[in-house]
């Protein structure tokens, strides 16, 4: 039951954030006339990007591991047995994904807290937002971390003949 919630909970965050693409792009678009016309906000245009941006690599990087595409390759695996693939599936997971996912948590928790306590602002600009850089790095290691959880729990689909 758990792991169907946190299924499905996973599923929806790539589902809200993938539309950041659209402002995003704006955005981008929008620094160089803000800079060369307006001759304003195009820091605050760059800096409000770079946030969007994180949030949205995060959503991304989700969403391709728990598509099965994250750092895999099936060019010769797509002929192995459905278990076979499975069983490398979850090694790939306790391995590779786990122990890289526990490690930022490890490192980052700390210094993302602290910026989080001190709403800390872009260095170059002053611009509030610079914790949600931050804090879409702990959203990535979390969302990739619950995936790898919920697909070792996640029972095997049937076996195709």
């Amino acid at each position: 039951m758990l792991g169907r919630r946190l299924d499905w909970a996973l599923s929806q965050v790539p589902r809200a954030l993938k539309w950041l693409a659209l402002p995003i792009s704006l955005l981008l678009f929008l620094q160089w006339p803000l800079r060369d016309y307006v001759q304003a906000y195009s820091r605050e245009a760059n800096d409000l990007g770079q946030w969007l941006f994180a949030l949205y690599v995060a959503a991304s990087v989700l969403a391709a591991t728990r598509a099965g595409t994250h750092l895999a390759t099936d060019a010769v695996a797509r002929r192995y047995h459905p278990r076979t693939r499975r069983l490398i599936a979850h090694a790939g997971n306790l391995l590779a994904l786990t122990p890289w996912a526990l490690c930022i948590l490890a490192t980052a928790t700390p210094t993302i807290l602290r910026s989080l306590g001190q709403l800390e602002r872009f260095p170059e600009t002053g611009n509030p937002g610079y914790f949600l850089v931050k804090l879409a790095l702990w959203l990535l290691a979390v969302g990739v971390l619950a995936s790898a959880i919920v697909d070792l729990i996640k029972p095997p689909a049937r076996d195709q003949p």
